[in-house]
């Protein structure tokens, strides 16, 4: 993954930690492997939150799709 590539979707990341933060959690960039597959891990209470899946689509791949529109999908690393 380019160095680009890491600063907008960290961007966007950041956008959102505040909300997962507010809840006890976070997210990690994993990868960006050459498909344009973002992998995040969940962190803190998001790692085990029943809701998590919709965190992750509506909330986290909306974000990342806004700076890095070039994403085919966004999958959570166990």
């Amino acid at each position: 993954m380019s160095t680009e590539t890491r600063q907008r979707i960290e961007q966007a990341l950041d956008n959102i930690r505040p909300f997962l933060k507010a809840d006890g959690g976070d997210v990690e960039l994993v990868s960006v492997d050459e498909n344009d597959v973002v992998r995040l891990r969940l962190l803190g209470a998001c790692s085990n939150c029943e809701i998590s899946h919709i965190t992750m689509k509506a909330g986290i791949e909306e974000s990342i799709r806004k700076v890095y529109p070039e994403v085919k999908e966004v999958v959570a690393e166990v």
